[in-house]
Order: structure tokens, then C-alpha cells, then sequence
């Protein structure tokens, strides 16, 4: 069953078309990230998703309900961690996440919340005195109040130092312990490969592709690097590399690049068993670099260009 259905969906201000027929899905249950340049639409399309914006026409289904038709249903059952939340300062951890529990119905225990994250010792700490990390932490929490089957996180560790990221990241993690669905938007790509079950890239108003990174990877186009330290007689140019190995030769430097990620293991072969015809012995600080998200995400949005 799938927490979140989109299709053909758009969106217009004015004259201006900002989604031109989105097409995507969320299993429930599992962690799906979004990514986008500034101005891809990605914060209309989620606005849109969790009831606080009206589409121009398509189909919207979360959790079963249109969010324009039953935004105060759904509302029972999502939870949102916006980009910057605003509390009181002298309030305490724990009188926030009491406070919060207050307006559902069935709200999850005050303890599991601070255990899932991390928060547990600085229940009785106050808002001035929490680090960002801390606090991002207390939103997520806060977010979780309601024990909603869906949250939505809108770039969730923008500004934190590595420390607080990766504490940041566990948190998330927790929740797919739990069996939580997860909608993320992030411009962290390390984050995106590590938290996301799948990716989805929005670009100009429409989804390029969707689906695992490596999925993402392989319809990006992205080779996958093979290289290794060149024999001495393959850099005097005295053995003919076959064509489809696609070897090129700098300073001591070669690299191979298989055609796809798909065929990476074939090139691998075919480039072994040439080195064992050719009496080369084993190839120095051989490694093989499969494609990143970031590597596919740059293809797909800017052309390849870094």
C-alpha cells in the first residue's frame, strides 16, 4: 500500500506554471527523499501534500485522503518538520513535548519521544540553552508527537556541523524502525544516499526519474570508473587496448569506463582477462568507483557540469 500518490498533478501562479504533471509514489514505510534545485517545485509540491496549498488540477492521494478536501483528518496523522521552527525560549524540553502531545488524541508517550531522539537527558533543559543540533532534534520530536504515520521533513540538518548531522541522521533512522513513513527534501546528496529507500529529482516542474540510486544512477547514464596504476607498456603504447574497453592512458594514470553501471562487472572482466593475456600481472592500486547520487543528480539537473 502506498502512503502518498501523485499523478498528473500541476500547479499555476498567475500565468506562471511552476508543476507541469508530477508523477511519483511513497510505499509506506519507507524513507523517500526528494531533491530539486531552487525553484524545481518542490516546496509547492509537499505544501500541496500535507493540505496548506490547493493544486490547479491532478490527483493527490495521502494516506488514503485528498489534503485539499480533508486537511484536518489528514492533519491527525502527518507530522511536519519545517525549515526553522520557533519556540519559547524559557520553555523546557519536556513542558514542549507535553504541550504538544495535548492536542491529539492518542499521542505517543513523552519517554519514547525523547528516546527516539536522543533527547532524554536535556528533557528538563531549556530552549536558550540547546545546541541547533538539539533543537532540530526537539522539532522532529514535537513532529512525532501525534504518533502520525507520515512526516514530512523539509531539509532538516541545514547549517549543522558533521556532529550534529549524523546525530540528526540516527534520529531519522529511528523512525524507519518504527515503521514510519518519511518524505524528505534535502540539498545534502550524502544525505539523501544514506537515509532514502528512493529518490525522486524534480526539475522544472517535473520528476526526470524516480526510484532506487542505483536505478537513478543507471538512467542518469552514469559510467562507472574502473582505474588503476598503467603498466609501463601500456603507457609506451605498445598493446592495443580493445575498443570497448574504453581505457585512457595519463601519466601513470588509466582509467576505464564502463558503459553503464549495469556492465561495470563485464568490463571488469574483459579488462582482467586482457591484462592476463597480455602477461601485465596484477593491475596496481586497482579500484572500481561506482556512480553517487550526486554523480547521476549532476547529469541529470546540470548537464554533468560541477
Amino acid at each position: 500500500m502506498n502512503a502518498i500518490e501523485v499523478s498528473a498533478l500541476t500547479m499555476s501562479y498567475g500565468g506562471r506554471e511552476v508543476l507541469r504533471g508530477v508523477d511519483f509514489e511513497v510505499a509506506s514505510g519507507e524513507v523517500f527523499c526528494l531533491l530539486g534545485p531552487n525553484g524545481a517545485g518542490k516546496t509547492t509540491t509537499v505544501e500541496i501534500l500535507e493540505g496548506f496549498r490547493q493544486r490547479t488540477s491532478g490527483n493527490v492521494t495521502v494516506l488514503g485522503m485528498d489534503p485539499q478536501a480533508q486537511p484536518t483528518k489528514l492533519r491527525e496523522r502527518i507530522g511536519i518538520v519545517l525549515q526553522e521552527c520557533g519556540f519559547p525560549r524559557q520553555a523546557r524540553v519536556k513542558e514542549l513535548i507535553d504541550c504538544w502531545r495535548s492536542y491529539y488524541p492518542s499521542p505517543r508517550a513523552t519517554s519514547d519521544l525523547l528516546s527516539v531522539v536522543e533527547l532524554d537527558e536535556d528533557k528538563n533543559t531549556q530552549v536558550r540553552k540547546l545546541s541547533g543540533g538539539q533543537r532540530r532534534r526537539l522539532d522532529l520530536a514535537l513532529a512525532l508527537a501525534g504518533d502520525p504515520d507520515l512526516i514530512f521533513l523539509d531539509e532538516p540538518t541545514t547549517g549543522f556541523d558533521p556532529e550534529s548531522r549524523r546525530r540528526c541522521w540516527e534520529a531519522i533512522e529511528n523512525l524507519r524502525t518504527l515503521g514510519k513513513t518519511v518524505l524528505l527534501t534535502t540539498h545534502y546528496l550524502d544525505e539523501a544516499e544514506r537515509l532514502a529507500d528512493r529518490v525522486a529529482i524534480l526539475r522544472d516542474g517535473q520528476i526526470q526519474v524516480a526510484g532506487s540510486v542505483r536505478h537513478v544512477a543507471r538512467q542518469a547514464g552514469v559510467p562507472t570508473r574502473i582505474s588503476f596504476t598503467a603498466p609501463q607498456r601500456l603507457r609506451d603504447g605498445d598493446l592495443t587496448v580493445p575498443a570497448g574497453l574504453n581505457v585512457t592512458v595519463t601519466g601513470e594514470q588509466a582509467v576505464c569506463l564502463s558503459a553503464c553501471t549495469a556492465s561495470a562487472s563485464v568490463a571488469l572482466r574483459e579488462l582482467l582477462t586482457w591484462c592476463a593475456d597480455n602477461d601485465l600481472g596484477d593491475l596496481d592500486d586497482l579500484s572500481v568507483i561506482t556512480p553517487t547520487l550526486e554523480d547521476a543528480y549532476l547529469q541529470l539537473v546540470a548537464g554533468g557540469a560541477r
